[in-house]
């Protein structure tokens, strides 16, 4: 086989482009990324300046993760029973106006952390409509053959906005000489949303298809009935929820640059970027990941490699092996979640996919505000080093002992249990 050839069939399948409503949403979602990734950085900065306490920004987490909860698995009911284009936009809504707020507070020079907790609250209640909503609008507009290939193009856009927003976000504080200039970040981020909007706007009508269950708890439970009858849907969030909780060092990243790097605005800019520079990487040459059979254990040890890299990011002192090592494991991660998404999306009938998207969603986005938690709880307890290289190594234990101890996880194989699967978790 030539090189050429050989590059081709590993980089990413670019095929869903090529339809324009999906292409309308992967636009929109590689602008407002960035300035997602911009907030992100300014808030967990600013929260470390206003109380010094890594377990603030750890608590952070807790201010996305109940709105998540709640509003993400009522959500992807409310996914299933009405049109999603329409839900889509009331939710871009909300996320947006949460962003003007953290920018007034900003601007006005308020520094009153509780107000940037309930901005953060309600910003996360927008997101938990709008996540599960376009994970299920995704197979309405592509043929199933390309919903792998969204996937990974989705990672790709997600992955480059988390590397090009924290160094933007680390420019824009920067300009604001010895006071970081939040409300410079907070700016790019309200402006650059808007084109998520629009994206949503531009999407065509999407009602609901097959039979539509009235959003409620009836709903969401036959939603968690669904995953809990499948040993291989259930060990997926499982061995996820393992990966973020035990590993995610990300409420550390303020303290890291301020204890190693004398409080550098660029070393933490890169050190938020590492894990999703190793995820472009890893997105871009994703040719191959639909064509492993084996996910179950893949998944495994793609999550044991990521617990070790973040081991590893957190023993050393140099900035460039940080970035390193971190880079090793977003290309782990991205991998896991492509695999992860597509035997969501593809497993599930239509009328379900918007509940199964809400619970992808809380386990993606809460396991690493739980994590966050973890984080800073055990770095107040333990120090920096314990939190970061212990939770990366019990990660990667954990994982290997968990996963491969249900036989029908490790031996699942996605070229045989398609069809099985449908019939064994059909909904009651």
């Amino acid at each position: 086989m030539a090189f050429g050839e050989l590059v081709k069939r590993h980089l990413v399948d670019t095929r869903p482009l090529a339809v324009p409503a999906y292409r309308r949403i992967w636009s929109g979602q590689a602008v407002s990324n960035v300035g997602v990734a911009v907030t992100v950085v300014a808030v967990g900065q600013q929260v470390y300046d206003l109380t010094h306490s890594s377990l603030w920004v750890g608590l952070l987490g807790m201010a996305n993760l109940v709105p998540l909860l709640v509003f993400g698995l009522w959500g992807g009911a409310v996914a299933d029973a009405f049109d999603r284009r329409r839900l889509l936009v009331i939710g871009s809504l909300i996320t947006w106006a949460a962003t003007l707020v953290i920018l007034a507070q900003a601007l006005l020079g308020l520094g009153n952390v509780y107000l940037i907790f309930a901005a953060t609250a309600v910003n996360a209640t927008g997101f938990a409509i709008t996540g599960p909503t376009r994970g299920s609008v995704i197979p309405r507009i592509l043929d199933p053959e390309l919903v792998p290939a969204a996937n990974a193009l989705n990672s790709l856009v997600y992955s480059l906005g988390a590397v090009v927003g924290p160094m933007l976000g680390g420019v824009l504080l920067a300009t604001g000489g010895d006071h970081p200039n939040y409300a410079a970040a907070y700016a790019v981020d309200a402006l650059l949303f808007s084109g998520g909007l629009y994206a949503a706007l531009r999407l065509p009508a999407l009602p609901p298809l097959g039979e539509v269950t009235r959003p409620g708890a009836r709903a969401v439970w036959e939603g968690l009935s669904f995953i809990a009858r499948s040993p291989v849907l259930l060990m997926s969030f499982v061995v996820d929820i393992i990966a973020m909780v035990f590993a995610m060092p990300r409420a550390l990243y303020p303290e890291l640059a301020a204890d190693r790097f004398g409080g550098s605005m660029t070393a933490l800019g890169w050190v938020t970027s590492a894990m999703a520079i190793g995820s472009v990487a890893g997105a871009l040459f994703s040719g191959w990941v639909g064509r492993i059979s084996r996910q179950g254990v893949a998944l495994v040890l793609a999550i044991a490699m990521w617990g070790l890299a973040v081991a590893a990011a957190g023993l050393v002192r140099e900035l460039w092996l940080v970035v390193a090592f971190m880079a090793v494991g977003g290309v782990a991660d991205v991998i896991s979640s492509v695999w992860r998404q597509s035997i969501l999306q593809l497993y599930a009938p239509d009328e379900m996919r918007g509940r199964m998207q809400g619970v992808f969603m809380v386990v993606v986005a809460g396991g690493p505000r739980l994590g966050d938690l973890r984080a800073g709880a055990t770095a107040t307890a333990f120090g920096l080093t314990g939190a970061w290289v212990g939770g990366g190594l019990a990660c990667a234990v954990t994982v290997l002992v968990v996963g491969l101890s249900v036989a029908g996880f490790r031996n699942y194989r996605s070229d045989t249990r398609a069809a099985a699967l449908r019939s064994e978790t059909k909904p009651a």
